[in-house]
């Protein structure tokens, strides 16, 4: 134990020697960590890339059937643009890699959009940042989850009626897996993910072979489901070149994970972090651009029926053999396995917003394995009721899918562009302390500004394109989310700030101590429990006043007799209630006595509470404690006190 001393006050510390028991939550997420445990929590590269890359990586299964998607509507001529518009993607992603791997250098807490656009741009955009982020982790889950089971369904198409209840199991799997900590469920989600990466190369390599050899020929029977439905081609117009562009930058939703996450990683986690970013980026633009030549070239067609990598698979090695097997599970297992990025970083996202007091300040709270617990569950569920609304269907859902992530990327990088500008005004020496890092000057101020700007400029025109060609496909429901969400933010602030005023010593007065306790005791009745209850009022003062409300005239009488008997002469009132009513007469009586008291006098409220041993009569017995409890709480110098008498 640790005894302090300072201006008079003693305070005592000492660590608590309790160690929680075992219980069902130990068996199904893991014994408790200590906080000294955090540290041990941390994950290295390797992991890092399976945590959190795992949805950027996994998108490469989506993103290039998408593109082909909505050029479908013009014919297969039109398939020969995806490619071309699969180098721009690269292209931007190539630009959100720089942009954010100084993002990860420049806020080492964490925070990416949120933190960059609240340091930087103010209150308003950074929960507008947030909000989109939050919004997007949602779909992230519920896109992930419905693909992967898509690619099931590719494969064993008797699961087609299931497929609903299969990604609620999944998402409610991966949720239980991240309530067991960071480490944990880093470790179970890396093997997949790196079966994934080997399934895919592989793939893309043995095509590419093929290809070059002149032996890759066109897929077999692909399925026509959607391009039977085009009887009329329409023309291939810039709208519709931008649209399929909206819809291949999906393939980019993720990137900005590994900023969310950075306080996750080993020392030094910027580095570690950073390092990882690129990874991810290499990996994914690789995998982008050789499976949508691939495509292209065995002419594959997107299918509600089968998916684009499934027809790669089959084509490339010439069967559905067990090759194929192989790449459609870890497929399979990826997509379902990429809402882990969402479940690493929503919950810690939505901590910071809950140290801000924008939501339930709970949020900010660690679980017992050192994970937002709070956060994870509340995911799980969201993501789950959308995927429930939503079919499972990945083309429903995609359309939801950008604009929340593309508004977090341009506000984050205009944010970071503004940071670099006030970094280039301070001198040597020089520093600005903001809540979520230090600007000092920069000698490369200007070139990283001029990175960050074009980030966000070619981040806000995908928006905007992909806003306008979506909004009608369901991109409506995000932008008018949004403010709601923004709004709620803010009526969750307020309320906050305001109870924070009201509870501040700032200004504070305190009042003269209490001189006068006046007590009264409602009581059905003279037994054991009435007179535990005196036993205790009797502490507090010596004015009691004991009232029973009479609803029975022969009742009253037995109270009567049994007081005078039991009651050491304190006072006892009786209320006569004709219309057989209790509450209401006794808080009339209330605040009668409310209305006569000094300033400085308290009245207290004892309850005798029956608490029963068996859970099975508990509703035998009146709460009036609990009522008196919900009606008075508002009421000021009045204090309800329950005295707890068991009974069997």
């Amino acid at each position: 134990m640790n005894i302090e001393e300072k201006n008079g006050t003693v305070v005592f510390k000492r660590t608590t020697e309790y160690k929680p028991g075992n219980n069902w939550r130990n068996y199904l997420i893991g014994r408790p960590l200590q906080t000294a445990d955090t540290p041990h929590q941390t994950i290295g590269r390797l992991i890092g890339l399976a945590v959190f890359s795992s949805d950027a990586l996994s998108s490469v299964a989506y993103g290039p059937q998408e593109l082909l998607l909505v050029l479908a509507v013009a014919g297969v001529s039109a398939f020969h643009i995806a490619l071309p518009l699969a180098i721009a993607i690269c292209v931007l992603l190539i630009i959100l890699t720089l942009s954010y791997e100084q993002t990860i250098h420049a806020y080492p807490g964490g925070g990416g959009a949120y933190i960059v656009s609240r340091d930087n741009l103010g209150s308003l955009p950074a929960l507008i940042a947030g909000s989109a982020l939050l919004m997007d982790y949602v779909l992230t889950v519920a896109v992930s989850i419905s693909s992967g089971v898509a690619q099931l369904v590719s494969a064993y198409p008797s699961l087609f009626k299931q497929r609903i209840l299969i990604a609620v199991i999944m998402v409610a799997f991966i949720m239980i897996i991240n309530l067991r900590g960071v480490k944990e469920s880093g470790f179970v989600f890396a093997i997949p993910t790196y079966f994934f990466l080997v399934m895919m190369f592989m793939t893309v390599i043995v095509g590419l072979v093929r290809a070059s050899a002149g032996t890759l020929t066109p897929v077999l029977n692909p399925p026509q489901d959607i391009m039977s439905l085009n009887t009329v081609l329409t023309p291939i117009t810039l709208f519709l070149i931008l649209k399929a562009f909206s819809s291949g930058t999906t393939a980019l939703t993720g990137v900005e994970a590994i900023s969310n996450g950075i306080t996750a990683f080993k020392h030094p986690a910027s580095k570690n972090a950073g390092q990882t970013l690129f990874m991810m980026s290499a990996i994914l633009g690789t995998l982008l651009l050789g499976i949508t030549y691939l495509a292209i070239h065995i002419g594959a067609t997107p299918s509600n029926e089968e998916t684009v990598i499934s027809q790669l698979a089959r084509t490339a090695f010439d069967s559905r053999g067990i090759l194929y097997l192989l790449a459609i599970s870890s497929t399979t297992v990826i997509l379902m396995m990429a809402a882990n990025t969402a479940f690493a970083d929503f919950p810690r996202l939505s901590a910071l917003v809950a140290v801000d007091s924008y939501i339930p300040r709970q949020f900010a709270y660690k679980g017992s394995r050192l994970v937002f617990s709070r956060g994870i569950v509340a995911l799980a569920i969201i993501a789950s009721l959308l995927i429930i609304l939503f079919r499972a269907s990945v083309s429903n859902l995609i359309p939801l899918y950008a604009v929340g992530v593309f508004l977090s990327f341009t506000l984050s990088q205009a944010g970071m562009a503004i940071r670099w500008f006030k970094s280039g005004k301070l001198k040597n020496g020089e520093e600005i302390v903001e809540r979520g890092s230090t600007i000092r000057f920069d000698p490369h101020w200007l070139f990283k500004m001029i990175t960050n700007g074009v980030g966000a400029l070619s981040t806000l025109l995908v928006l905007s394109i992909f806003a306008v060609t979506k909004f009608l496909a369901g991109a409506w429901i995000v932008i008018s989310l949004l403010p709601i969400i923004v709004i709620a933010f803010l009526m969750i602030h307020r309320s906050y700030t305001k109870l924070g005023k009201e509870l501040s010593l700032e200004h504070f007065t305190p009042r003269g101590r209490v001189t006068h306790h006046r007590i009264i005791m409602p009581i059905g009745g003279v037994h054991q429990g009435t007179l535990a209850a005196l036993r205790y009022a009797k502490t507090l003062s010596d004015d009691i006043t004991v009232v029973h409300v009479s609803i029975d005239e022969k009742e009253a009488q037995r109270v009567m007799e049994k007081w005078e008997q039991w009651g050491d002469g304190y006072r006892l009132v009786i209320l006569e209630s004709p219309y057989r009513l209790f509450i209401e007469p006794l808080l009339q009586y209330i605040d009668e006595i409310d209305a006569t008291k000094q300033p400085n006098d308290v009245i207290s409220i004892v309850v005798p509470q029956f608490i029963p041993r068996s859970f099975f009569t508990a509703f035998l017995h009146t709460r009036t404690a609990d009522t008196l409890r919900r009606v008075l709480l508002n009421r000021k110098d009045i204090v309800i006190l329950e005295v707890p008498y068991q009974v069997d």
